[in-house]
């Protein structure tokens, strides 16, 4: 399965909910006001936020639709063109080029998002991009989050260090990138605690481990990631607002997005915050993640077949 296939089966409730809702919607040759408010309640209850669905709104309402066209084709072209518009200045088409230098990536995200199954992902695509990776086992309060990232590092054949569990995180940080730069590692991906935003030990624990980070570089952590769950719906944006506050977010990768969530939450989030989307995952396998692209992206979520 390609990569628009992927995106396109990943989306497909999605895109079926919009394009069935919308048809509901738009049923006359022309579009009124009360049309358009339809359309942008329509927007927000699919999880696009009130700010991108009053924008869409104002955009419909600004073009001068020809009543002899397909009335709900153009206006899915200007959503189309908005979603392009929004997201292309964020997409990370770089980011698993190999480094000339180490690269520290921070991972974060509350637990049961697909945080430590996307840190797996992310080694496995960077090595088969010629990277040597080094996963630091720094989620230390749950003995099973150690074992799921050291099942993830045999599985793609990568190297691993960790502690036992309830082990202070931030030296199991300090170890790795010992590890890392005694043995000419580039890539080290540090797994940090499943924390809740409102667990201020936990919040203090991350902010300790970054500035274990800085003693070895100060421009470290290179990549804060945030890993999202799309069926989350609005949470989403509670969880980016309170992580960037900590340390500024470099990245999100967005999970499940399997057919089972709304995806606009992804639209939202851009809009809020213009923070680099790196990947979407999009099923269970190893190789469900993949770089975000804008152009798919908009043609997936939007499909009307």
């Amino acid at each position: 399965m390609g990569i628009f296939e992927k995106f396109k089966f990943g989306f497909q409730k999605s895109a079926s909910n919009l394009a069935s809702g919308l048809k509901e919607i738009i049923i006359k040759k022309e579009i009124d006001d009360k049309t358009l408010d339809k359309i942008e309640d329509f927007l927000i209850s699919s999880d696009v936020g009130v700010d991108a669905a009053a924008e869409i709104k104002d955009i419909i309402s600004q073009k001068k639709i020809d009543p002899g066209k397909d009335v709900f084709n153009e206006v899915n072209n200007l959503l189309k063109n908005y979603i392009l518009d929004l997201m292309k200045p964020l997409e990370r088409k770089d980011f698993f080029i190999v480094k000339d230098q180490l690269n520290i990536i921070l991972v974060s995200g509350v637990n049961g998002v697909g945080k430590t199954t996307s840190i797996g992902k992310i080694g496995k695509k960077l090595k088969e991009n010629n990277s040597k990776v080094l996963f630091s086992a720094c989620d230390t309060f749950r003995a099973a989050a150690i074992d799921q990232l050291e099942k993830w590092a045999h599985k793609i054949n990568v190297e691993i260090v960790k502690s036992n569990p309830g082990s202070d995180p931030a030296s199991v940080a300090y170890k790795s990138l010992e590890e890392a730069k005694k043995n000419n590692y580039n890539q080290v991906i540090i797994d940090t605690a499943g924390r809740l935003q409102n667990k201020k030990n936990l919040m203090e624990e991350y902010k300790k481990i970054a500035k274990v980070i800085k003693k070895f570089d100060d421009n470290a952590p290179h990549e804060v990631l945030l890993v999202l769950d799309a069926t989350s719906g609005q949470n989403v944006i509670n969880q980016i607002e309170e992580f960037n506050k900590i340390i500024p977010l470099t990245g999100i990768i967005m999970t499940k997005l399997d057919g089972t969530a709304k995806g606009g939450i992804l639209i939202a989030a851009a809009k809020k915050f213009k923070i680099p989307i790196v990947a979407l995952g999009l099923g269970e396998k190893e190789d469900d993640l993949e770089l975000f692209d804008s152009e798919i992206f908009s043609n997936s979520f939007i499909s009307s077949n």
